[in-house]
């Protein structure tokens, strides 16, 4: 399991008559401030401070076609030639970093072939690097390969 340090100055949560709203630094816009949605601007903020991933190559809630289907993908990573690199799974802090949530990246994984899978709740990461054609659970979460 990956534990992840978060920056304490990245966040920016305004109160309004609607509810408490979260700045999306990538996407630069107010969203509803949800628990999924802190756990997913958390993880945007310790991929640029922390970790220096490059936020022009960041993708949030990317829609993917499986088959017919159309599904969100939470955070994808690409390379500087435009491919997918790794894909991110956000679930709220409270929720397991199961194996059915693995199972979705997985999914994901089947519309955009990655060398990388994380799954966090925020607190904890569970990362996957693609070996030999199969998924092999790894304990830190890779720097980028741009």
């Amino acid at each position: 399991m990956i534990q992840l340090t978060f920056s304490k100055n990245n966040i920016r949560i305004e109160h309004t008559e609607n509810g408490q709203k979260i700045f999306d630094a990538v996407r630069k816009k107010w969203l509803a401030l949800t628990p999924e949605e802190w756990v997913r601007q958390n993880v945007i903020g310790y991929l640029d401070l922390i970790k220096h991933y490059p936020t022009s190559l960041i993708a949030i809630e990317k829609e993917i076609k499986l088959g017919s289907l159309s599904k969100r993908c939470d955070i994808i990573i690409y390379r500087r030639n435009a491919l997918p690199w790794m894909i991110i799974e956000c679930k709220e802090m409270k929720a397991p970093l199961s194996e059915k949530t693995l199972a979705q990246a997985l999914r994901y994984h089947a519309a955009l072939e990655v060398p990388y899978l994380i799954i966090t709740n925020g607190m904890y990461c569970r990362g996957f690097k693609k070996e030999n054609n199969q998924f092999v659970e790894i304990d830190y979460f890779p720097d980028y390969e741009g």
